[in-house]
Formats: structure tokens, sequence, C-alpha cells
């Protein structure tokens, strides 16, 4: 606190090394957002506040929006008849994923299938208020979204630079685009590359959110085949979705990676996830007579669309109700 609101955050690039930096640049400018509040978690009555909804004009986002409009990289589709037969079941949601889909809301394919429900995605993000947020696979922007109406930072970042312009395509129709750094690169590098920078030359990082690839869109049913083609039955399991089945690192590598960080995670995981695996994510003190060492807890949010649980969300450290005192004061 203290800080002067007319000073910028220090950069999260600022101190990696030149062969990461190499690999990973920035798509937008800085964020504008207000220094002060950096490092702490936000208040449930604390309100950002964020550009004026671009109206759509002449377009998808229409003059003066060409440096965000990426409506060249893919189809916006607004009849069922254009929409591809794979894509169709998809396509009739299209609201529930962005609410303002109609004012040109754009996804690839990937996108379609992998974006997370507006409504789910606003949910998190209320639970993940802080100052600086970390989204470590952002895709096409619906967490990103939502994390910038709660958060003062969000730095997202993906490998795919289709599905990082087509994320500030979106993040401009929601008004929120100069709330977020969006990243080209990949997290696994970024958090190591981050790890090895000095303690006082780290910006503080309050929450990382990991919402990686489960498997593509079969990953309810598809087995996790070894390189020789063969079942691997270790990470095939018909009642629930093992860990190590995540990429581009095993589920549980990424995990302690990520909380090489901040202990504040947010792992966003399929419905029929291994909790037992979950909760060894966690080692449990060991504990002996007369010992009063409490255990850090767990939570497991599930995450439904109607009558339909999509997905849980797996809350840890600060996030946790009770464990505040985990927060970066």
């Amino acid at each position: 606190m203290g800080k002067s609101k007319n000073r910028q955050p220090r950069s999260l690039l600022a101190g990696l090394p030149p062969s990461v930096l190499e690999s990973i640049r920035s798509t937008t400018a800085s964020t504008q957002s207000d220094p002060t509040v950096i490092g702490i978690k936000r208040s449930a009555d604390s309100e950002i506040p964020v550009s004026t909804k671009k109206q759509k004009s002449g377009g998808l986002l229409g003059p003066g929006w060409a440096k965000y409009d990426a409506s060249n990289l893919v189809s916006f589709y607004t009849e069922e008849k254009d929409v591809p037969k794979k894509l169709k079941k998809y396509f009739y949601q299209r609201e529930r994923y962005f609410s303002l889909y109609d004012q040109g809301c754009l996804l690839d394919e990937e996108g379609w299938y992998s974006v997370t429900p507006e409504g789910i995605a606003d949910a998190i993000a209320e639970r993940c208020r802080c100052g600086t947020i970390v989204d470590a696979f952002c895709g096409v922007g619906g967490n990103a979204i939502a994390f910038a109406r709660t958060c003062e930072r969000v730095i997202a970042i993906d490998t795919s630079e289709t599905r990082l312009r087509l994320a500030r395509h979106n993040a401009a129709i929601y008004g929120v685009q100069d709330r977020i750094d969006f990243i080209l690169g990949d997290y696994v590098s970024f958090a190591k590359a981050y790890l090895t920078l000095p303690a006082h030359a780290r910006t503080t990082v309050d929450v990382v959110f990991l919402s990686p690839p489960w498997g593509g869109v079969d990953y309810t049913s598809s087995p996790q085949k070894t390189q020789n083609g063969d079942v691997d039955e270790d990470l095939t399991d018909g009642n629930s979705y093992c860990l190590d089945r995540i990429k581009p690192l095993p589920g549980s590598e990424l995990f302690h990676l990520s909380r090489g960080i901040t202990l504040n995670v947010a792992y966003y995981l399929p419905k029929h996830v291994n909790l037992k695996q979950v909760s060894e994510l966690i080692p449990q003190p060991q504990k002996t007579v007369g010992d009063s060492e409490i255990a850090e807890k767990i939570e497991v949010q599930e995450a439904w669309m109607g009558n339909k649980l999509k997905a849980v969300t797996c809350y840890f450290g600060g996030l946790v109700d009770g464990q505040e005192h985990l927060f970066p004061a």
C-alpha cells in the first residue's frame, strides 16, 4: 500500500532470462490498473472499473478497434446451418459460454469445447478476487475476462497465437482488454523462469489459475495410450480421471510448479477427477502426541449447468474458506 497511483506495476516479465523472453511476447501494452492493491486479496465489495463496453459498429469490433479485431481468423456463426456438424451442440450453448456472443465473440474449434461457461467462470473469479492472477492456459479468454472484473491485473498465457488473439478480441467486447496482459508462450517455461529470479525481483502473484488440457473432446471416454499404442492401465480408469493424463505436465507436477509461485491455486478439473489423487497433492503433517499442527485443507467446488455437472474447481491455500491467512499480506 502507499504506492503512487501514477506508477505502473513492474512487468511480470522483468528479469526473466533472454532465452525465455525470446519465446514469450506480450500482445498488449502493460496494464493500466491501479497498483495500490497488488499483493493483497481484494474484498468482495471492491469494485473494478472497466472500460466502456464496446458497441458493435461496422464489423465485429467496428472502427478504431483494428488492433483487437480477430475476425479474419475464424468464422463467426450466427445461423445453425453454417455451423459444422461436430460443433452444433456447442453452438446451441453459445450464450452460456459468452453472454455477449451475439456482439461478435469468436472461438476456434478447440475453444468451442474447452471454454469455461461464463456463469462458472464468474463464480471462480469471485472466489479468486485478488490483486494479480495468472491464467496459465487462457484459451479464448472465458476465464481471463471474468478475472478482469474481480482482479486488478490478469496475466493470460497461451501457446496458441490464434487463441490468444481470439481472447483479446473477446475481452474487447466485454470492455476489459486493458486489464489483461496477453502473453504468447508456454506456462511451464514461464513459471520455471519466474522461479529462477531472486525473491526480491519477483512481482507478486496472488493466485494461479490452472485449466490445462484434459485430453481433447473425448477425455471422458478415451483410454490413455503408451507410445507403442497400448492402453496404459495406470492412466485409464473407467470410473475416474487420472491427474497424470493432464498436459503439458502430469497434473501433480504442474500443481507443485505453480505452488512455487503462490500457495493460492485454483485447479479446474474434469468432473470425474480422482479426488484421492487431488487430496494427495497436499502432504499431511506428521503429528506426534500433543502436536496441534493443523493440516492444510483443500476445497472442491462442483460446477453445474442446469442439472448437469460440468467440472470441479479445487481450491488451495488462502482460497479455501478459513485459510485466508495464507494470502500474502
